[in-house]
């Protein structure tokens, strides 16, 4: 069951084409790999699929009661939000404001779902504690529950291992293994690291632009094999 689709969408800045009739349709359960080069329309594809972008020709159709206020974020950190200075419990709670509606501030439903997400991610011994004074890989565990606060069916990340040393990147995967898994998120991941973002993923999409390549895993390492024999 499609969570987004995406048709012929093509989106241009100053007359030059970021994307290009692009048709992608992401399912419920989906573990899809992003990757290309840069400037070859990963960042534009995954704005669009946010809401952030409005396409200039094709549509974006989100299904099965997925709304944009309802996709988990999981952007790149730079070194100021590494150095933010908010309490861990708060940084996870200003994921649920697209589940506000009408209401200013969260309340105590909002506040038991970011204990919620902080226990599910084994952080909640971390609600007090500034988000500044943690490590690289416990931040990105952080601003993993914010997500989850915003969704209970699809995640985007971008880059999400960038800082990381090998030890938390791959408990970074473990992490995104288990909530595809056990709990059924979808997750589109933008990444350079082929080694392990390709190991846990469903589908990998390869972005000149256009669609250069959709597949499985093993058939796209089967193709880039083929490639290099022949080169």
């Amino acid at each position: 069951m499609a969570l987004i689709t995406i048709s012929h969408v093509t989106m241009a800045f100053d007359g030059v084409a970021a994307i290009q009739d692009v048709d992608l349709i992401v399912d419920k359960g989906d573990y899809l790999v992003v990757l290309g080069e840069n400037g070859s329309g990963k960042s534009t594809l995954m704005r669009t699929m946010l809401g952030l972008l409005k396409p200039q020709q094709g549509r974006v159709i989100y299904g099965e009661g997925l709304t944009r206020r309802s996709i988990g974020y999981l952007p790149q950190q730079s070194q100021a939000q590494r150095a933010f200075p908010a309490g861990v419990e708060e940084v996870v709670l200003s994921g649920c404001t697209g589940r506000l509606g009408l209401k200013p501030f969260p309340g105590r439903r909002e506040r038991e779902l970011a204990r919620e997400k902080l226990r599910m991610l084994d952080i909640e011994h971390l609600a007090k504690k500034s988000y500044r004074t943690l490590s690289g890989g416990q931040q990105q565990r952080v601003l993993l529950a914010r997500a989850l606060a915003a969704t209970d069916a699809l995640m985007i990340l971008d880059e999400p291992i960038t800082g990381l040393d090998p030890d938390a990147s791959a408990e970074l995967y473990g992490l995104l293994k288990k909530l595809n898994s056990d709990y059924g998120v979808a997750i589109v991941m933008v990444s350079h690291d082929l080694g392990g973002a390709l190991k846990d993923a469903k589908r990998v999409l390869v972005m000149d632009r256009g669609v250069d390549f959709l597949g499985t895993p093993e058939e796209y390492l089967a193709e880039v094999k083929g490639i290099g024999r022949g080169a």
